[in-house]
Order: C-alpha cells, then sequence, then structure tokens
C-alpha cells in the first residue's frame, strides 16, 4: 500500500531509542512514522522487551520492568502524535528524495530517517541447536522462564556479562538449580550483579566451561555436553532449559551497501553526532553504539537523532507541521495503558456466546462445549513480547466476533493448563478444532497468518 503523502521523518525500530527519539519529533509537531519491526531483529520494544528489572533507569527509584518502561515510551509517543506500525521495514532507498521506506505491508515517502534497529541476541550454533531451539533453548529467560515445564527442572545459563547473571538470579524462581556456564576464570558482569550470582545458593557456577552439543529426547532438550577449557575433560550436564545470554549483533543488514557500517556491522556515525554517511539519516541506540549499550544512552542518542532531524529539515525547508493529538486520544491511550489485567471466567461470569474469554475454566468448558474454532493465546506477567501481540491479536478478533472462541491464559496462573498444552515459551497460541489441536503459533507472527488460519476452519470465509 502506498502513501503519497512525504512524512517528515521515518524511525525504523523502536527500543528506548526509537521510542525517545519519537517522543521529541512528535513534540515537536512532526508527526512521526514509527516501524516498531515484528520479526525481523529481535523484539519489537528492543532488548529491553527481554529485561527483568531495570535499576539504573532515572525516575524509577523502586524500579521498573523493561516491558513496563517501552509501554510506558510508548505510550508517551503515541499520545503525542506518533503512528506507530507493528511490521518489519524489507527495503530503503537512500538513492531518491525523498527517501523511500517499504515495510511487508506499506510504502512510505519521507524526508528523513532514524534507524534505531538495535541489536539481536547472538546464538552458538550447536550442533542440536536448531532441532532444540523452542524446545528447551531460549534467548529470552523472562519470556520463557515461567513455563511450568521448567519448574522445579535444572537450568542453564550461558554468558558472563550483566544480562547472564540477570537471568540466572531470574531463573532460581522457576528452576531447582541454574547453572551458569562461563568461559573463562571471571565474569565481565558488574560487582553488583556478580554478588547476586555467587551469593545465591541456587546457582552453581562453572568456570572454564563451553558448551559443544545438545541432546535430549522426543523433540525436547534433556542437557547439554560441555568441555572444560583448561583440561579438555567432557562432562554432561542434565537440563530441561538452556537460555543464551552471550551477547549480540547489531541489527544492520537492511543497510549493507547503503550505509557506511565498521567491519562488525554497526552503523558508523560523525564523531559527536548521529549523523550517518546519509544526508537526513541518523543512527541512534545500540546500531551505532559499541561500547556502552544503555538503556539510557541509548534514549540519549534518540533524542540527538530527533533533534538533528528537525534542525536538518528546517534547514531545507522541508518541515510540514500537524497539530498534537486531542484530548480524546490521549484519553483513550492513558486508559488503554492503566487498563488493568482481565479477570479470569467463574462458572457465574461465563458466557458460552462471547467470544473473549480468560483463563483455565473457560478453556474446559469451550474445550469441550464450544463449536466454534478455538484459539488459545498463552502469555506470562513477565513477557514483553506478550504486550506487543496483544493489540494485534485484539484487532484479528474483534475481525471474528461471533464466529471464534478466543481465551488468553496466563502460564502463571494456571501452570497445569501450559503443561498439558505443552507450551514451553511465551506467546504461544494455539487453535483447536472439534478437540483437535491443529496448529501453533510460537512468537509473534504478521496478522495475516492468524486470519489465513483462522478462515480455513471458518464454514463461511470472514472477508479481512
Amino acid at each position: 500500500m502506498a502513501n503519497s503523502q512525504i512524512e517528515n521523518v521515518v524511525i525504523i525500530g523502536s527500543g528506548p531509542a526509537g521510542f525517545t527519539a519519537a517522543i521529541y519529533a512528535a513534540r515537536a509537531n512532526l508527526k512521526p512514522v514509527m516501524f516498531e519491526g515484528l520479526q525481523a531483529g529481535g523484539v519489537p520494544g528492543g532488548q529491553l522487551m527481554t529485561t527483568t528489572e531495570v535499576e539504573n533507569f532515572p525516575g524509577f527509584p523502586e524500579g521498573i520492568t523493561g516491558p513496563e518502561l517501552m509501554q510506558q515510551m510508548k505510550a508517551q509517543a503515541e499520545r503525542w502524535g506518533t503512528e506507530c506500525f507493528t511490521e518489519d521495514v524489507i527495503e530503503v532507498d537512500f538513492s531518491q528524495k525523498p527517501y523511500i521506506v517499504r515495510s511487508t505491508e506499506r510504502e512510505i515517502k519521507t524526508h528523513s530517517i532514524i534507524i534505531s534497529t538495535g541489536a539481536t541476541a547472538k546464538r552458538l550454533g550447536l550442533p542440536g541447536e536448531k532441532v532444540y531451539w523452542n524446545n528447551g533453548i531460549s534467548a529470552c529467560a523472562i519470556c520463557d522462564g515461567a513455563s511450568p515445564l521448567f519448574t522445579d527442572e535444572d537450568l542453564i545459563v550461558i554468558g558472563g556479562g550483566d544480562s547472564a547473571a540477570e537471568e540466572a538470579v531470574y531463573l532460581t524462581k522457576y528452576g531447582s538449580r541454574v547453572h551458569l556456564l562461563v568461559r573463562s576464570d571471571k565474569m565481565r558482569a558488574s560487582k553488583a550483579m556478580q554478588d547476586r550470582v555467587l551469593n545465591n545458593d541456587k546457582v552453581t557456577v562453572h568456570w572454564h566451561t563451553e558448551a559443544i552439543n545438545v541432546f535430549g529426547e522426543n523433540n525436547r532438550m534433556s542437557g547439554i555436553k560441555v568441555r572444560n577449557k583448561e583440561t579438555g575433560a567432557e562432562t554432561d550436564i542434565a537440563a530441561k532449559g538452556l537460555f543464551y545470554a552471550i551477547g549480540h549483533n547489531p541489527n544492520t543488514s537492511l543497510f549493507q551497501d547503503k550505509l557506511e557500517l565498521d567491519r562488525t556491522g554497526y552503523i558508523v556515525v560523525k564523531p559527536g553526532t548521529v549523523e550517518t554517511s546519509i544526508p537526513g539519516v541518523y543512527a541512534a541506540g545500540d546500531v551505532q553504539d559499541r561500547e556502552y549499550r544503555q538503556a539510557v544512552t541509548a534514549a540519549g542518542t534518540g533524542c540527538m537523532a530527533a533533534l538533528s532531524a528537525e534542525r536538518w529539515l528546517s534547514e531545507h525547508n522541508l518541515i510540514t507541521e500537524y497539530s498534537q493529538n486531542s484530548p480524546e486520544i490521549v484519553e483513550a491511550i492513558s486508559e488503554e495503558v492503566v487498563r488493568s489485567s482481565n479477570k479470569a471466567d467463574t462458572e457465574a461470569t461465563f458466557d458460552i456466546n462471547a467470544t473473549r474469554h480468560y483463563g483455565g475454566y473457560a478453556l474446559r468448558k469451550l474445550f469441550h462445549e464450544g463449536d466454534r474454532l478455538l484459539m488459545v493465546k498463552y502469555v506470562s506477567p513477565t513477557c514483553g513480547p506478550c504486550n506487543t501481540l496483544k493489540p494485534m491479536l485484539d484487532k484479528v478478533v474483534d475481525e471474528y466476533e461471533g464466529k471464534i472462541h478466543f481465551i488468553e491464559i496466563d502460564i502463571v496462573e494456571d501452570p497445569e493448563i501450559a503443561k498439558m498444552g505443552q507450551v514451553i515459551g511465551t506467546p504461544t497460541v494455539q487453535f483447536f478444532h472439534n478437540q483437535d489441536l491443529v496448529q501453533e503459533m510460537k512468537g509473534i507472527k504478521q496478522k495475516s497468518e492468524y486470519r489465513q488460519i483462522i478462515d480455513s476452519y471458518l464454514p463461511t470465509k470472514v472477508s479481512s
């Protein structure tokens, strides 16, 4: 879908850099357009969507979870007029002006661009990694750690930095023991995070240790083979879950041969600025920061990018000013942010004619008595991607009002339901037809993929 209008600025990527840039650009009446991302480059909202407690971001003396912080930043950006699309950008064209940005669903012309695509968690590439990815192996402890299949089991974290230390401690809430594998004789984590690990009785640190393979049975991981780098001895560690925390790669494949990148793929910016090699194109956050890679520094460069874009647009007489959002829109967005979580259905509140349901009671009733396609979404309280998926899936479900049953299951509130469903990570969406599991989708997918499955099981297809 092409858009003939020329935008002031398009922001590619979200996270603290992208959302801060959006806030500043929107407050300057530029009405920025943001592509949050979907499946490419990690999780929409950035790495903080897979972070538990953020204790060093200014203004939150009691700390705040990463997903909550990103939700508030996004709400603030939208409040002032940012238009957000949860889509992947698949192409950029810097060869002509205005520049062109193409996503999976639309094409937009823009005078300036802010790139905040961040970085993606690295994988080890172990021999059994592809077999057991999402079947025991994960790069997001707070997304998947609450799965009942990991409860009271031995778990493994690989890495020696702050992320690894944080994930190891977090997983002790669920696992019986957490094994932390560190390649050398010391951790790179901060002293505070090291102390948390070393003082936790449920964490065992394996020094000079590297993973060399993953093994399991029936498509489920049951352990890993490790090697001691000093002695060369190889041993097995039995565990149901393996979590990677070994660093990140910048998400810059979209800009290969289009922008100047350094030897490791980071976008090169002019010293002391966020200016790239293309006029009117700016880079903010981890996509250009090899050294600090903190939420607050990412936010700072997002601010710099927005101010730089505004100045550049003004100097070239390209600005089109827009008015701020109406009070009604601001109020609606605020209500969405503070809306309390849905209460689970009970015998007294359950209505078999309703489309939306919550909790295990509704699932049991509808599984046996419902006559519609059953769509079950499994979430966990600390899952950042679950927050991203919610508004997308809500729109899809609205289109099929009265034609399907949709149930949301919190795997912490209903662990037995999640265990019966063999749910390992969140978000997971399962489809049941005539009491048979006919489809399972893990992670975040495009709305069209959910529609396609629903349509294939409806007696009469509904136009989307």
